[in-house]
């Protein structure tokens, strides 16, 4: 049904991705790996989906980017539509519920109490803080090792994380320190958002930076895989 109406099954599987990954950038071969279609095909969809604005491209060491357009006028509809954002305005909210963030990822919910889980470094191109994911909370660090592996062998490159407690992360924030400072500064995809109660999925440094107004100190307990 869905295909009908936005033209092809490869446009519509392009359009899933970008808008469940806003802020990621990816390049044509891992698209096609990951929405397990044809070059050709793919190669024609992004070129449409350029031509219309929703999404925009960038070269980086030699090779071709590409990453939704938040910028684009139908940004949020879309994002309602294909990436799972809230529809505001017509959603009946429960004052129960009122202001919780949105739901954890299940992937994510074998690692414990998840207060907050974003992706930067290689996943966003923004390598000011020199790591690709960051989880805080209460975790179990055997499933997050799992968890990691997994992620390398699906993404098919070697992830820089790290992992802290909620009372580490409020003290990092509380003396400034620079590496978390680094971290919330850069361009980012939020999974878990507990403590900003952030429900966009994305952010940039700078609405990091204004909506938080978070700086940290450097040595944090980042883990980088062999």
């Amino acid at each position: 049904m869905i295909e009908q109406l936005f033209g092809s099954k490869t446009r519509v599987k392009l359009l899933q991705l970008f808008y469940s990954n806003p802020n990621r950038s990816f390049y044509v071969r891992e698209i096609t790996r990951k929405i397990d279609e044809q070059i050709n095909s793919v190669r024609r969809e992004l070129s449409n989906l350029l031509s219309v604005g929703i999404i925009s491209s960038e070269t980086t060491n030699n090779k071709l980017y590409y990453e939704v357009n938040q910028k684009y006028e139908y940004f949020i509809p879309l994002s309602q539509i294909f990436g799972g954002a809230p529809v505001v305005g017509t959603v009946k909210i429960d004052p129960a519920t009122e202001g919780e963030p949105r739901s954890m990822p299940s992937e994510l919910k074998v690692l414990g109490h998840v207060e907050l889980a974003l992706l930067t470094g290689q996943f966003t191109r923004d390598e000011r803080s020199g790591i690709d994911f960051m989880v805080v909370g209460d975790v179990n660090h055997t499933q997050l090792g799992k968890f990691v592996a997994e992620m390398e062998q699906k993404e098919g490159k070697e992830i820089r994380y790290t992992s802290m407690s909620l009372s580490e992360f409020e003290y990092r924030r509380q003396i400034n320190d620079k590496f978390l400072a680094k971290v919330m500064e850069s361009k980012m995809q939020i999974l878990v958002d507990k403590i900003f109660g952030n429900k966009s999925g994305s952010e940039t440094g700078q609405e990091n930076s204004e909506k938080r107004s978070v700086a940290t100190k450097s040595g944090s307990k980042t883990i980088k895989k062999a």
